[in-house]
């Protein structure tokens, strides 16, 4: 019997039972069960995920209930997922990526440059907020709170005229046809291990280490361990003004790196092409070079 822990989401429920399905497609005499964790974000639905007091809010309770037992696996998203892992955890699989991009929504699926000017734009990120300034800095851009569904609904209720969410999460929920215009790279940058999914056990626990590891997708994996590594430099958290995407082609790694002020006027970006096996290396010297081109003063003031 393995019990994997979600959150109860539409979203977490739909890539825990991804995860399922996997598992059960390589041990098809396992007994596996979905339990659903209620989280501090779930719980507290006002707060804004800005704030530094966010970061693990999806992921604590989780990793409690590894740590007593009660799930044997838990299964986050990447990018919610802090930089350090409680002690006695791991991550033991990075399945294959999902879409990296991020997706405009809009009522009657009008294009970001025919937004109008003064138009409010829905989002919870600050990496999302400064690059849509770098490009519109016309645009209001609005907090915004709550689950896929939730935005969707204070969206056809007339609170914004445009949100912005992971191409990833609406894939995932089949909610593709929602999507008005996705971002091409260079004008959005993701969050950290965006579109991946982070499949965390006890450290310990070798049967279920064992499972795990018939998920892990190695090109996925080394390019998310990458942006993480990227992360952990820039003492970022999940929602600083700071993107990375990493990508393995056979045996070399491309890293694109940026941190952005908050109100889109200063940007700084950088990329690097190496040998995979150097790919952590490169990372952390990539957010050095941002650091050391502005990037500490971007991060102080925030």
């Amino acid at each position: 019997m393995l019990v994997i822990g979600s959150r109860g989401s539409d979203l977490a429920l739909a890539q825990s039972r991804w995860i399922k399905k996997r598992i059960l497609a390589v041990f098809p005499d396992l007994e596996v069960s979905i339990r659903i964790i209620k989280t501090s974000g779930d719980k507290d639905t006002t707060t804004s995920i800005r704030t530094g007091s966010s970061v693990g809010v999806f992921v604590k309770e989780l990793e409690r209930a590894l740590l007593d037992k009660e799930i044997d696996l838990a299964v986050h998203s990447m990018k919610d997922l802090p930089t350090r892992i409680q002690p006695g955890l791991k991550i033991a699989a990075i399945p294959e990526r999902e879409e990296v991009h991020d997706a405009l929504v809009t009522p009657g699926k009008i294009g970001f440059t025919a937004l109008p000017p003064n138009a409010r734009i829905g989002t919870g990120s600050i990496r999302r907020q400064a690059q849509i300034l770098a490009i519109r800095p016309d645009l209001q851009v609005v907090d915004i709170r709550g689950n896929i569904n939730t935005r969707l609904k204070k969206l056809e209720s007339g609170s914004y005229d445009a949100i912005i969410l992971a191409c990833a999460g609406l894939n995932r929920l089949n909610l593709q046809n929602r999507i008005s215009e996705i971002f091409t790279l260079g004008q959005m940058l993701p969050a950290p291990g965006q579109g991946a999914l982070a499949v965390e056990t006890r450290s310990d626990d070798l049967e279920t280490l064992k499972v795990a590891d018939s998920l892990n997708h190695e090109p996925t994996s080394i390019a998310v361990k990458a942006e993480r590594v990227f992360l952990q430099r820039m003492e970022g958290g999940c929602n600083v003004p700071v993107a990375v995407f990493a990508i393995v082609e056979t045996d070399w790694i491309s890293i694109d790196g940026l941190v952005i002020s908050p109100d889109g006027g200063n940007t700084i970006r950088e990329s690097v092409r190496v040998r995979k096996e150097t790919a952590d290396k490169a990372a952390a010297l990539l957010a050095d070079q941002l650091l050391e081109r502005g990037g500490t003063a971007i991060l102080k003031k925030l």
